[in-house]
This record gives structure tokens, C-alpha cells and sequence, in this order.
């Protein structure tokens, strides 16, 4: 089964919402065996609606539409599917009756414009939106299928959940399993890390690829393994899963795909423990990393933003001789800084950054990039120094990401 994914509308074209429909569908999609050939966008432009729909049924068996269905005159999608498949729109009872549903329960009566949804193709299956007001249409014709669902994220959610993917398996069958795995690896670039593991990439059967997944801090390998049933897609992944292990050995410090704040919080909650962060260069954003983790205030107790020398003394008890004689971005301060959030904070493990995040406040000796990272419990300490780059978003996010890392070494 390979499938073009088509979203429509002008807003995705010029950046004003962000496309993370296709996103979610090619991966509710590949559970399902299926192939995604191609992601295509295009404006509000029944022109530009045509000719994707003609290039994509030259390469698919799926056609998947999203958006362009609502009540305004900016949403063409429906008028222009009928003049691809050289039909009319018909008043659907059917479909009117959900729309009055929907607007009665929420104390409305449904409007002239919105009335306009109970007019479908009269040439398509379709298929109603308990969740919204558009109807899904579905067309087949020589062996081909399109569907045209909204753009809502919610509704389409619902609709390709519940109605679109199990109608897909029914109609195709399925004769092909895919399956993934995703390693994340540190202390390589993309470029060393490919460098490394080349003599088993080389080595790997036709129906497994290989993804390099960059991000900062950490190198993301995803194995995508094809198979005509599960048991030989597993063994298949099982096989080379083994021999990446023994390549990459500590490098790897997971294979789930999820963040090491995540990671992280399993450990300290599976032991009772305690977290809390003492942060310069970051400015807090180690601790939004953890925070983002459901359920992170069973095991982190807080962060001390120290971003001025008299927050380091006052509430870290960094030593004034340490600053005067060190400076700020240093292994001695970074050092005291882990030690007292430890006492601060009265927690069992802590993190602490220092550095010159950019783009300015560089030396030659402390240059835009250099970060001092440390990790600590009431028994050891680790720090080391890092040198990132340029950039100053990257490098904060980079000495977060790092940070943590650092703390899954002594968790």
C-alpha cells in the first residue's frame, strides 16, 4: 500500500501554522504496513489541488487529503474534488443532522455557512465526523482510493483512528510489517558516528535502512526493518540490533526513543530520589527539559537560576575566592555550584552549568561556546568543560542535553 499524504492550505506555505498532520499520519500509517511515497503541500489554489491530486494517483494506490473542507469561501477542496471526478454536490439529511448535533449540543443553531457542509460529492462514500462539522468523503476508482478529511488536528486524529486506517487494512489486507528501533547514542557527530558504524551499515540487508536522526547533544540511529510477517521483521531487527550493540557498546544509552530527561526521571523515581539544578549559561532550560516529563515533581525539587555572581553566593555558597580567582565560567565555580544546590536544594543528586552561551562576552581564553557542566551527589562530582560553538540557542540547548547525560553517568 504506498500513499501520498496532501495537505492543503495557504497557511502551511507561508510558515503561519506548522504542517503536524503529515507528521502523525506517516506514522500511524507505517504501523499499518503501509509506504508513504511523498508529502506534498499546496495552497488554497484549485489549479495546484488538481495537479497534485494527478501526480500523486501516477505513483499511489492512497490518495490522503487534509484541510481546505470547512464553510468558507477560502476552503475549495470539496468544489474542486468535483471537478476532478466530474460530479455534483448533493444535499446530504444525513450529514445535516450531525451538524445540527454539534451545534445544538453547544447551544447554537448551525448557520447558512455552516449548512453549506451537508453538501457533498455526489460520486464518494461518506463517512460522518462524529467530532466536527466536515464530513470525510472517500472516492475509489480503478483501483485507487482518495480520501479528503479536515485539517483540524483533532478531527483528523479521530477520523484516520477510527475510521480511515482500519477501512485501509479491510481494503488492502496487509502483506508487509514494519518495524523500527531507535538507539540514542552519544559522544559522536553525525559524520564520526557514520564514519564508525560503516562497515556494518554496508553489511545491512535490502530491507533495512538505516536513519541518522541528529539532535543536540546526541545522535538519534533509527533501524526500519521490512517484513512479510512480524515474526521475520523481528527476527531480522533482532539480528543487527545485536551487532550495533556490540559496535557501539556505552556510546548507547538508550534504545527508546525518548529524551534522557526522561530517562532520567525513570531512575530517580524507580530509587526515591531527588533532583535540583543550579543553572548559569542554560538560564533554567535544563529544568524545562525535566519538567516537560509528566509526573517530574515526584523527583525534582527545584532550580536555582544563578545567572549573577551574588545569587551563586547567596543562595549556592559559591566561594567569593573561587569567582575572584576562577571567574564564573570555571571548574572551580561550576564545582561549588553542584555541591550547594545539593545543600540548597536538599536534594540527592544535582546538576550545575557556567559557560558564555554568546554571541558575545568571549575571551580568548574563554572563547563563545565554552561551557562548564557538573553533575553531583552527596558522594562524587563530575565536571568537564565542552566547547559548543557560535550560537547561542544551540549552545544552550547543546549544554542541556549534555548536562543530562552527564547526570545518567552517575545515576
Amino acid at each position: 500500500m504506498k500513499i501520498e499524504i496532501i495537505t492543503i492550505g495557504d497557511e502551511l506555505l507561508i510558515g503561519q501554522v506548522v504542517d503536524t498532520n503529515s507528521a502523525w499520519m506517516a506514522g500511524e500509517l507505517n504501523k499499518i504496513g503501509a509506504e508513504v511515497y511523498r508529502v506534498t503541500t499546496v495552497g488554497d489554489n484549485r489549479t495546484d489541488i488538481l495537479n497534485a491530486i494527478d501526480a500523486a494517483v501516477k505513483q499511489v494506490d492512497v490518495v490522503l487529503l487534509t484541510g481546505g473542507i470547512g464553510p468558507t469561501k477560502d476552503d475549495i477542496t470539496k468544489n474542486t474534488l468535483c471537478e476532478y471526478f466530474d460530479t455534483k454536490l448533493i444535499f446530504d439529511q444525513d450529514v445535516y443532522e450531525d451538524l445540527k448535533l454539534f451545534f445544538t449540543v453547544r447551544g447554537r443553531e448551525p448557520d447558512k455557512l455552516s449548512e453549506s457542509q451537508a453538501y457533498v460529492p455526489e460520486k464518494c462514500t461518506v463517512i460522518r465526523n462524529p467530532v466536527g462539522t466536515a464530513p470525510i468523503t472517500w472516492f475509489e476508482w480503478d483501483g485507487k482510493i482518495l480520501v479528503s478529511m479536515p485539517g483540524v488536528p483533532q478531527e483528523m486524529k479521530w477520523m484516520m483512528t477510527n475510521e480511515i486506517l482500519p477501512r485501509l487494512v479491510d481494503h488492502f489486507g496487509r502483506d508487509l510489517f514494519i518495524l523500527h528501533k531507535t538507539f540514542l547514542v552519544k559522544g559522536f557527530g553525525e559524520a564520526q558516528l557514520s564514519l564508525f558504524i560503516s562497515s556494518w551499515e554496508n553489511q545491512l540487508p535490502e530491507n533495512i535502512r538505516l536513519a541518522y536522526l541528529p539532535s543536540l547533544g546526541f545522535m538519534r540511529l533509527r533501524l526500519s526493518v521490512h517484513g512479510k510477517n512480524r515474526e521475520e521483521a523481528e527476527h531480522l531487527l533482532s539480528v543487527e540490533s545485536e551487532k550495533l550493540r556490540t559496535l557501539l557498546g556505552e556510546h548507547i544509552f538508550s534504545e527508546n526513543d525518548v529524551h534522557p530527561a526522561e530517562i532520567i526521571g525513570e531512575r530517580l523515581r524507580k530509587n526515591g530520589k531527588t533532583l535540583g539544578a543550579a543553572e548559569s549559561c542554560t538560564g533554567g532550560y535544563v529544568s524545562h527539559l525535566i519538567t516537560l516529563i509528566p509526573g517530574s515533581s515526584d523527583y525534582f525539587k527545584g532550580s536555582v537560576i544563578s545567572y549573577s555572581n551574588e545569587i551563586k553566593q547567596s543562595i549556592l555558597k559559591v566561594g567569593e575566592a573561587a569567582l575572584k580567582d576562577y571567574g564564573a565560567v570555571s571548574k572551580e565555580v561550576v564545582e561549588e555550584m553542584a555541591k550547594g544546590a545539593l545543600s540548597s536544594l536538599n536534594v540527592d543528586y544535582s546538576i550545575a552549568t557556567s559557560g558564555i552561551a554568546g554571541p558575545g562576552g568571549g575571551t580568548e581564553e574563554k572563547p563563545v561556546g565554552m561551557v562548564w557542566i557538573a553533575a553531583a551527589n552527596k558522594d562524587s562530582v563530575i565536571v568537564r568543560k565542552y566547547y559548543f560553538g557560535l550560537n547561542r540557542e544551540q549552545n544552550i540547548i547543546r549544554a542541556a542535553n549534555t548536562t543530562l547525560l552527564m547526570l545518567l553517568e552517575i545515576l
